[in-house]
C-alpha cells in the first residue's frame, strides 16, 4: 500500500468510529470513502452494529451491498444522521471542490440532508485557496455544446470529461454530462464563480460545496490523523 493509500485508509477508518448504533448514514464516493465503507462493514460484522445507509453513487452502493451494509431507499428519508465523504480540495473555511469521482450532485444532496457531513482527506487536499483542482460541473445532455459555450464565454477554460477507455463523454449516475473547469489561478471568492456558473441554463450544479462540512478528518504522511471541528 502506498503512503497516499495508507493516509486515505487511516482517515476513512477513523471516521467510521463516529458511526453509532441506530444511525442512518450517507456513504460518500471515491478513493477515501471506500475505506470508510470498508470499516463500517467490518464494525457491523464484529460489533453487530445496527444501522441503515444510503449511497451517493452506484459504485458505493455496490460496495456497501457486497459488504453487507443495509441500504434503504433515499426517498423514504428526509434526513440523514451522518454522511462521510472525501474532497478534492478543502480550505480553512471548509469550502470544498468535489466531484473528481463524478458523483457531485448526489454527494451534495446527501450532504444537505445530513445532520453532519464529516469530510475525510489526506493532507495534500488541504489548501489555502480553492482552484488548483479542476472544478466539475454537472450539466444536462440537452444542448450540451451550448452549455459548454456559455461557460467558456464567461472566460473559463472548460472541456467535457471523457471516459479514459473510449473517449466517449463521461455520463454520471444521473444520466448527465460533466464539464471540468481549470482555473488559471486560485480563487479568492469561489462563491462568485459558483453563482456565475449556476445561472447558465443547462447547468445542474457545480462541485463547489459551501456551508456543508462539519468535522474534517485529516491524515498525514507521518501516520498522524487529526480531527478539526
Amino acid at each position: 500500500m502506498t503512503n497516499t493509500e495508507l493516509m486515505k485508509k487511516n482517515a476513512g477508518y477513523l471516521a467510521a468510529s463516529f458511526v453509532q448504533n441506530g444511525m442512518t448514514i450517507g456513504l460518500g464516493t471515491g478513493s477515501t470513502a471506500k475505506y470508510f465503507i470498508e470499516k463500517v462493514a467490518e464494525r457491523i460484522q464484529k460489533e453487530h452494529l445496527k444501522l441503515t445507509a444510503v449511497a451517493s453513487s452506484i459504485k458505493s452502493l455496490e460496495q456497501a451491498q457486497k459488504a453487507g451494509i443495509p441500504i434503504v431507499d433515499i426517498n423514504t428519508l428526509t434526513s440523514i444522521d451522518l454522511t462521510v465523504d472525501g474532497a478534492d480540495e478543502i480550505d480553512a473555511k471548509k469550502r470544498m471542490i468535489k466531484g473528481g469521482g463524478g458523483a457531485l450532485l448526489r454527494e451534495k444532496i446527501l450532504a444537505s440532508m445530513s445532520k453532519e457531513m464529516v469530510v475525510i482527506v489526506d493532507e495534500s487536499k488541504v489548501v489555502p485557496l480553492l482552484g488548483h483542482h479542476k472544478l466539475p460541473v454537472e450539466i444536462a445532455t440537452f444542448a450540451h455544446q451550448v452549455t459548454l459555450h456559455h461557460i467558456q464565454k464567461l472566460g473559463f477554460s472548460a472541456a467535457f470529461r471523457c471516459e479514459k477507455s473510449s473517449q466517449e463523454y463521461y455520463v454520471t449516475d444521473n444520466g448527465n454530462y460533466l464539464i471540468d473547469i481549470q482555473f488559471s489561478s486560485p480563487l479568492q471568492q469561489p462563491e462568485k464563480e459558483h453563482a456565475l456558473i449556476k445561472e447558465i441554463p443547462g447547468v445542474v450544479d457545480t462541485g463547489f460545496f459551501f456551508h456543508l462540512a462539519g468535522r474534517v478528518v485529516i491524515a498525514f504522511t507521518d501516520g498522524q490523523v487529526i480531527v478539526k471541528n
